[in-house]
Parts: structure tokens; sequence; C-alpha cells
């Protein structure tokens, strides 16, 4: 079966607002309309019908996953579904609908399509010293000649609840991209396949928070995946079948020194903080 050709997305409503879109991905028959050319790996934009319904998703084939030195080959759709399985735990809701399932090109990631808002902004250059109210600072960035420029994220609720997620996650790729800003004031995180090492990788743009209190809110929340992570509880039982042992225990782990700590994680030194390309 030939490669797709890059289709510009047309105009259909796909909302994660309810809880049925795990079965239409799931039960649905999936046509392959386009790929995204510009991803690493992969990607490929469908559309799903079930029972009447339809919608528009991302189908990511594990046979279309690139090697990665430091990741299992043939893992990153399952850690997609981990993060999602994770995202809905904590009741913040900030990770797309995605399941996996069996496609045109194999086993692979289905996650439902989320249109961002383009008059958004969650990224911003200034060249002001400082990041400015509603802003958080991330670092210098050049921005040709010679010059540099503080890059900045948005201070927002999502944003800080998406931080501590990644945090547990052990994302090792928040970019700019991988954020997308809903109409209505949702915010969505994707692109998670490169997460749930067992070593640190945490690799973010949102490091706005890091060294600060945890709000109550988020304290809350991780005491719950605590409990929810406990051997034998549903959550651990589910990313079990997603990743290894070791994985879910360094879940568990991350959740545990988060609460202990009390505080948003601070870049470790010993892996570079932001990944590359940023956006």
């Amino acid at each position: 079966m030939p490669p797709p050709e890059r289709i510009p997305p047309r105009s259909m409503s796909s909302s994660p607002e309810f809880p049925q879109d795990t079965e239409l991905l799931a039960r649905g028959e999936l046509t392959v309309r386009g790929q995204v050319r510009e991803a690493s790996n992969a990607v490929l934009y469908c559309t799903v019908a079930y029972e009447g319904r339809e919608a528009v998703c991302v189908y990511k084939p594990v046979a279309g996953e690139r090697p990665l030195w430091d990741f299992p080959d043939g893992t990153l759709a399952e850690r997609e579904v981990a993060a999602y399985e994770l995202s809905e735990a904590t009741g913040w809701g900030l990770v797309p609908p995605t399941v996996l399932r069996d496609g045109p090109y194999g086993e692979g990631m289905v996650q439902l399509w989320v249109e961002a808002d383009p008059e958004a902004r969650l990224l911003a250059l200034t060249e002001n010293e400082e990041a400015g109210e509603g802003w958080k600072a991330i670092g210098p960035a050049e921005v040709g000649e010679g010059r540099t420029a503080l890059l900045v994220h948005a201070d927002t609720p999502g944003l800080r609840r998406l931080a501590v997620l990644d945090a547990v996650m052990n994302n090792g790729d928040r970019k700019g991209g991988h954020l997308l800003p809903a109409p209505g004031g949702r915010l969505y995180g994707i692109d998670h396949g490169v997460s749930f090492h067992v070593e640190d990788k945490l690799r973010t743009l949102l490091w706005g928070w890091a060294g600060q209190e945890l709000l109550p809110e988020a304290t809350e929340v991780l005491g719950r995946l605590d409990r929810a992570l406990a051997p034998g509880a549903p959550l651990a039982t589910r990313l079990g079948e997603l990743l290894t042992t070791a994985e879910v225990s360094a879940v568990r782990e991350r959740v545990t020194a988060l609460l202990s700590s009390g505080r948003h994680p601070e870049p470790s030194g010993q892996w570079p903080a932001i990944p590359w390309p940023p956006v």
C-alpha cells in the first residue's frame, strides 16, 4: 500500500468532551486521508466512523516509528496511550482521547484530532529582561544577527497542570508545537512517545515554575495518583499493560518525589533541559 499524499485538514467537528470518543476511535472504520510530512515518525491524518458518528483523528502506526537509541523499538504508540491514561487519572483531561488499535498499516496509536485556536498565544519573545505579567521566563533565544531575546511561556493554570503531568510521565520532548490551545480555553498536550523512561529525561519549555511550590490542586491530584499507582490498583494495572514493570515503578517514584518535595522539579543539569528545536 503506497504512502498517502499530504492533504490539508478539512473542517470537521471533533470534541474530546464526550467519553464515547474512545469507543469511536477504537471500534470505528479508520480511513487514511493524508500524511503529516513534518513529523519525525509516520503520522497519518485520518477519519474514523462508527454507528453514524465520524471524527478526524491521527494514526501513528508502530511500523512507522523511527528507532531511538534510548527507547526500546516499537514502544512509542504504547507510551502515547499511557500518557492519555495518566492524564485521565488526574481528572485534568490534558491529553486528547487516545487508543491502541489495528489500522491500515498495522497496530498503532489513534488519537482524536484537536484543532488549535490560531489566536491563542502560549509562547512569545520579548526584548525585556523580565517576562512580564502573565508570562514566565524560559531562557534566552537567538533571534538573528547576533541578537537574543527572552523566550517566555504563558502563566496559565492549564500549562501549570501540564508541567506537573510532564514531570510525572518524564516527558522528554515538550516542544511548543506539542501544545494545543483549543477554542474555549481548553489546553491539550500531544506527542508523548518519548515519555516514561526510567532515567531522568525531562525536557520541556515549561520551566517557568521550576522550584516553586506546587499548588494545593496539584498536591491533591498527586495524592490521588499515588493511591491509584499502588500495586494492583486499576491505574497501575493499566499502565502495566503499556509499559515495563520498571517504568511503572518509576512513575510511582516520581509521584512520591514530587509529594515529598512539594515543589515543581528543576533541571537536573545531567540532560539538556529544553528540547531542540524548542518549537
